[in-house]
């Protein structure tokens, strides 16, 4: 039982370490998505209250709803992390 425990246990922190990174200096850094780069250059974004994420491509644009599935919450082959620093009328995941 006890192998089994530890087995889990390792198995979620790898889980969860997928979906981080390290900064230059060796801390541990979480991306707020990951995104396939569909819409073009992404500028900044989050993570709404009705679970979709909005992005937006410039300093001063519009924060549009991502309805083609092209941000993530985990890593997937194709996708690269972001982070977002927006919260226009939303929460954060």
């Amino acid at each position: 039982m006890k192998s089994l425990t530890s087995g889990l246990a390792i198995a979620s922190l790898s889980i969860a370490l997928a979906a981080c990174a390290l900064t230059p200096d060796g801390r541990l850094l979480a991306y707020d998505a990951y995104y396939d780069d569909a819409y073009g250059p992404f500028y900044d974004g989050y993570w709404g209250d009705d679970g979709a994420f909005y992005y937006s491509d410039g300093a001063g644009r519009p924060f549009v709803r991502d309805g083609g599935a092209h941000f993530r919450h985990g890593a997937a082959g194709g996708f690269h992390g972001v982070h977002g620093g927006g919260r226009a009328g939303g929460g954060r995941r």
